[in-house]
């Protein structure tokens, strides 16, 4: 069960951090993919613009003279004259032209391109430039992408003449290797993130494995108490029905053995059905309980238990003392020390129980004099099933469950309880209450 839980728990993490990623990580790509092709763009447009082209704000001609088309008319970039610059300008603010290199050309009647180096920053091949001729004359005004040459281009018609602008894919391929590189970081991502997700899997249910854990022990031990009852009214039913001739009263002994241990059984049902109610997700129904007159009702009911043991019974309970909790609850609690005490205080022992107010809590003493508890024991006292006295004989009825449901009572309630115990001090049971 808990490896299915730590493998869904991996699972649905690496799924949640995986569509982050993905989703980060393609969205950084397609950021990048897209402020290049708006480059490119701007680039494209800044090279064919009207003003440019005609004569605007440049000072540029539109159709060009022979002398000025010559310098790029062979694709020779080397013979450019002294004073002309292919490139683009720097210095005195921002540059004139984009960064990324634009071939432009002029589109003759007949279909030809001729070079503009007064608008280009780049050349194009001869040999590239007549394969994608034919498809630029057939094309229409705009942007356009040739696969075969890798160029995007941008065709623009400006008065009577036609002006074509290229680019180089490769401009726009930087996005590419970002990608590539994002998809390497996701990779180390991932891989980082499935290694914390088993650690993380491994703390975040430990409280379960806790809990499963618990709950296994609480079984076995449930099913260990309940086996010797019924062994003992199985073997007294067995005994009774070998001897079918006899009265009620030549039998009692087994009759009244079962019906010791049946009653022991039903101890154990009611203590089980009371923590469960105790520990439940639905709280009982809770109002203002009387806390002083019930502690004195309780110890009244156990001062003749305490004489019988030959126990002395001291009960110091201070007046007026409320609290928010449930009745029945509370009852259980403090009727549970008071047993417990009686119980191990020791002929000819004692059992103060003190009831009082502190500066913003409520605390009950429950004290009892007797062998004190091993400090190995001390810290499970109030585990399920734990009994301090390993040799105890079949005729005690303890199960091990009261200070378990006075525990599970102490904190339902927002209380704490605790157990101190030396040779010298005795055994003191604490619980401390909010005030009202």
């Amino acid at each position: 069960m808990l490896k299915n839980l730590r493998t869904k728990f991996v699972a649905y993490t690496m799924a949640m951090v995986s569509a982050v990623v993905i989703v980060t990580f393609a969205g950084i790509a397609a950021y990048s993919y897209q402020n290049e092709m708006n480059s490119l763009d701007m680039a494209l447009e800044h090279a064919v613009s009207d003003d440019r082209a005609v004569g605007g704000k440049d000072g540029m001609a539109g159709p060009r003279s022979d002398d000025t088309q010559a310098p790029f008319a062979d694709g020779n970039m080397d013979e450019v004259p002294d004073g002309q610059m292919a490139g683009p300008q720097i210095g005195g603010g921002a540059g004139r032209e984009q960064l990324i290199p634009v071939a432009v050309y002029l589109q003759a009647e007949d279909g030809s391109l001729s070079s503009q180096p007064g608008l280009a920053t780049a050349l194009i091949s001869d040999e590239v430039l007549a394969s994608v001729s034919p498809d630029i004359l057939d094309a229409a005004d705009g942007k356009g992408y040739l696969s075969d040459a890798g160029l995007y281009y941008l065709k623009r018609t400006t008065d009577s003449c036609i002006y074509v602008a290229f680019a180089d894919e490769s401009s726009v391929s930087n996005w590419k290797s970002l990608a590539l590189a994002l998809v390497f970081a996701g990779v180390g991502v991932l891989a980082l993130f499935f290694v914390l997700s088993i650690f993380l899997s491994r703390w975040a249910l430990r409280p379960v494995e806790e809990a499963w854990t618990a709950q296994k022990q609480f079984v076995a031990d449930a099913s260990h108490e309940l086996k010797t009852p019924l062994t003992v009214i199985l073997a007294n039913a067995s005994i009774l029905l070998k001897h079918p001739e006899r009265s009620i009263a030549q039998e009692s002994q087994w009759i009244e053995s079962t019906q010791v241990e049946a009653e022991r059984m039903q101890d154990l049902v009611s203590d089980m059905l009371t923590l469960a109610q105790v520990e439940s997700a639905s709280r009982p129904e809770h109002s203002d309980v009387d806390f002083s007159t019930l502690v004195d009702g309780i110890s009244m009911q156990f001062d003749s238990v305490a004489y019988e043991n030959g126990v002395y019974l001291d009960t110091q309970v201070e007046e007026g003392i409320h609290v928010n909790g449930n009745v029945k609850m509370l009852d259980k609690l403090v009727a549970t020390l008071i047993e417990n005490a009686c119980k191990y205080a020791g002929t000819g022992g004692s059992i103060d129980v003190k009831l009082f107010r502190t500066s913003h809590q409520i605390r009950l003493d429950v004290h009892n004099t007797g062998n004190p508890i091993h400090p190995e024991d001390l810290a499970h006292i109030f585990d399920r099933f734990y009994r301090a006295d390993k040799a105890r004989t079949h005729e005690d009825s303890s199960f091990g469950l009261g200070l378990a449901i006075a525990r599970s009572i102490a904190e339902e309630h927002g209380g704490t309880i605790e157990a101190t115990s030396s040779e010298a001090e005795g055994t003191t049971f604490s619980v401390t209450l909010p005030a009202m």
